[in-house]
């Protein structure tokens, strides 16, 4: 997985199990690479569906571009990791809107870390 290629892409496509279905569960979000992880950040918090979903069931599908990585996802609890997504996230997205850092500081990190291919 290489972070520069892959942080290219504006959005991921974040698929789930869903926990009352069982159905599979897509969303497109902002993300950004680093080494082996995917991150997101999560503005509803633990109240957003696809968070729920990984708390019930951790696997997940991610696709980038041309490109789709297996994972397993997790909320991010560690502060180190945390501000990772804090600060790669709100960088890359800088040029489309103002005031992300602020949304960065209470938005729930989630990470997808990826399976070896």
């Amino acid at each position: 997985m290489n972070d520069q290629e892959l942080d290219r892409e504006e959005f991921c496509y974040v698929t789930t199990v869903g926990r009352r279905t069982g159905k599979p569960h897509t969303i497109e979000i902002w993300f950004a690479a680093h080494d082996n992880s995917l991150y997101i950040l999560a503005g509803g918090g633990e109240r957003a569906d696809f968070v729920q979903n990984i708390v019930a069931d951790s696997s997940a599908v991610v696709k980038i571009g041309e490109h789709a990585y297996r994972g397993v996802g997790r909320m991010v609890t560690e502060p180190d990791e945390a501000a990772i997504a804090r600060v790669l996230i709100p960088t890359k997205y800088a040029h489309r809107e103002d005031g992300l850092e602020e949304w960065a500081q209470t938005a729930l990190p989630v990470a997808i870390d990826i399976k070896s291919q």
